[in-house]
């Protein structure tokens, strides 16, 4: 199947489309939710860490969740770095937990306001089991505090069914072989959960919802800035297909793409249900149904598979009756239904990967030990039937295959089973772990509820922060920007930078928003890293133009100098870019150089050599005075010379 069989022109209601959004939102305040350590984001070296195994438990209704399970079920430990300056005990789970940050439940009480939500009179902790080892408890801390609210979008209302605010997880560092290592300096962040209901039913109307609920949290001034801060949980159905929740969506503009991917996803999925069942195709799960096929194998040029021998592993072998020809069927852009079952072979067994019969022979594997393999396996051409093999250590290729089995009945039996996915930045997903259900939340017994007073909310309903309508109207108003250019600021993760540079120097608004807007995405596309700029930057610079230190026209190569040297002042920047800025005599002294230089093209030309002689005076004092100055100064030079 080619990509151009994947370019459908879907009706989304006719399918039946129904999303629901989960944000994600960290929030900037003093503290961590549950103790005094800052909310700071480390890079350094760290001072140490820590090993644990993590293990499902019972919640409070005797039941064990069975995404939990599955993790169990991985046998990895997990390595936790801390520091000593910025971490405690509470986050490596060696103390109980101290009282909320009363900043993170005051923001949590503005956004319901803001959304029009109903606010809980007391709050209860919960702990949510989580063992993939993204918390060093094996749970994570969450409180509900609103419920039933509304946002307006452009296609619709959209329906706020709860919000929480909860303890962000720890950061992952990287995946090994048998263990992960995290770095517990984002754990305990306050992060609100914000959950709609599924009333999106286009992709275009998700990204919208998204981009609302992310302004309202932006109004707060309490939401964190920068890549990772905020993070979109999809949750996508159509009629005939299933519940399909998707995490980590950081980039607002792949959510369309999300969404339109799954939709096809399921689509494709049921076309294969649809073709399974009339050829009778079956699937045998179980261990028993796991074969050893080393012995075919042991002469192989395959370099994985005698990578694998080598260490002491085995070839293992499923049978799939009538699955010939659909196991590399495309199911999203450059995914097929061989990848559906190698993810679940990687996720649960830990291998590297898995071949089918459809893909061979290929990757050293010969046609002579694919009929081998066919005739072994008892495989019928008639019936269609195809044969998967991993290539691994023993027990991790029977859990790999048995993963596969089972997956591979899913596809006979339900056509789309109900998972959770990972975003993959091309817009597709990858298979995480089954859906989580209800068993795995129970109370926290180390901290006692938290009353929320009618004064309390009403003293916060008074105090509502300045909303998107009425700032872009105050925007255009007092900082003379343009319609469009307000909206871009408005919308902006550094309206509040823009804000502060506008009121502290006196640079032209839109110099400013252009800057921080425009220019840094003009660096970035040239391959700069433009996470290095921090608030401090830009203050420099603005301050350097405000007196005349700097022009304008300098701006995009300081705040290069800056990514190339983030920890150097804007004096250094300078020096090393060569842009201190030049005094109007020496502007003056160096245009008249330049016309001397060229002075039989002005006898020749006159006036008319006005846009030669401009590219040079601007190759030379580009960065080191005012354009404006230097074309003044350049236009009055050649009249004086002309006119004589």
């Amino acid at each position: 199947m080619s990509n151009s069989d994947l370019n459908l022109n879907l009706d989304y209601k006719e399918l039946g489309l129904k999303v629901g959004l989960e944000i994600h939102q960290q929030l900037n305040t003093s503290r961590k939710l549950f103790c005094n350590c800052p909310t700071k984001i480390r890079d350094d070296e760290p001072h140490g860490e820590i090993e644990r195994v993590l293990r499902p438990s019972q919640s409070e209704m005797g039941q064990i969740d069975k995404a939990a399970l599955i993790e169990s079920k991985k046998e990895k430990n997990y390595v936790y770095q801390y520091y000593n300056d910025t971490n405690c005990l509470v986050e490596l789970d060696d103390e109980p937990p101290q009282g909320p940050c009363e900043e993170g439940v005051y923001t949590a009480v503005e956004v319901s306001e803001l959304m029009d939500m109903h606010v809980v009179d007391e709050v209860q902790v919960m702990r949510k089991m989580v063992i993939d080892g993204s918390n060093t408890s094996g749970f994570q801390r969450t409180m509900f505090i609103s419920q039933d609210g509304n946002i307006e979008t452009d296609y619709g209302d959209v329906r706020i069914t709860s919000l929480c605010l909860e303890e962000d997880a720890c950061k992952k560092v990287r995946d090994e072989k048998d263990k992960v290592i995290y770095c517990v300096d984002r754990l305990g962040i306050p992060l609100l959960e914000i959950t709609t209901e599924p009333d999106i039913t286009t992709p275009e109307m998700g990204k919208e919802a998204a981009r609302r609920i992310g302004t309202i949290l932006r109004a707060t001034g309490k939401a964190k800035r920068g890549l990772g801060t905020i993070r979109q949980d999809v949750n996508i159905s159509i009629k005939e297909g299933a519940r399909i929740e998707v995490k980590g969506v950081q980039n607002l503009d792949l959510i369309e793409q999300i969404i339109k991917n799954e939709a096809i996803r399921q689509i494709k999925l049921n076309e294969i249900k649809k073709e399974l069942i009339e050829r009778n195709a079956e699937v045998k799960t179980g261990t028993e149904n796991i074969v050893d096929v080393t012995e075919l194998f042991k002469n192989t040029e395959s370099k994985v598979i005698k990578s694998a021998l080598k260490k002491k592993g085995v070839v293992k072998a499923i049978l799939l009756k009538g699955f010939d020809g659909l196991i590399g069927k495309e199911v999203q852009p450059n995914r097929r239904l061989g990848t559906e079952f190698s993810d679940r072979g990687k996720v649960i067994g830990g291998v590297g990967g898995l071949f089918h019969t459809d893909e061979l022979p290929k990757y050293g594997i010969t046609q002579e030990e694919v009929d081998a393999l066919k005739e072994f396996m008892g495989a019928n051409a008639e019936t269609k039937d195809a044969v998967i093999i991993v290539a691994d250590r023993e027990s991790k290729a029977v859990r790999a295959l048995g993963a596969v089995l089972d997956r591979a009945n899913e596809a006979i039996t339900i056509g789309i089973p109900e998972e959770t996915r990972k975003a993959l930045e091309d817009g597709n997903t990858s298979y995480l772990r089954p859906l989580p259900g209800a068993a795995r939340m129970y109370p926290e017994t180390d901290i006692p509820n938290i009353p929320i007073s009618d004064e309390f909310v009403e003293n916060i309903r008074n105090n509502l922060p300045e909303m998107p309508k009425e700032k872009l109207e105050r925007f255009i108003k007092e900082y003379d920007l343009n319609n469009d250019l307000a909206k871009q600021m408005v919308m902006s993760y550094h309206v509040d930078l823009f804000e502060e540079l506008a009121k502290t120097f006196k640079v032209k608004p839109t110099l400013i928003a252009t800057t921080i807007e425009a220019t840094v995405k003009e660096i970035r596309r040239e391959g700069f890293n433009i996470e290095l700029l921090k608030e401090e930057h830009f203050e420099q610079l603005f301050e350097c133009i405000e007196n005349g230190k700097v022009s304008k026209e300098a701006i995009v190569d300081v705040l290069k100098g800056f990514v190339e040297n983030p920890y150097a002042n804007v004096d250094k920047i300078l020096e090393i870019k060569g842009l201190s800025a030049m005094s109007e005599e020496d502007v003056v002294k160096e245009i008249k150089s330049i016309i001397e230089q060229n002075i039989a093209v002005v006898n020749e030309k006159g006036m008319g050599a006005m846009g030669l002689l401009m590219g040079r005076c601007m190759a030379n004092l580009r960065g080191k005075a005012d354009g404006k100055l230097i074309n003044k100064t350049l236009q009055d030079e050649l009249k004086s010379i002309v006119n004589k």
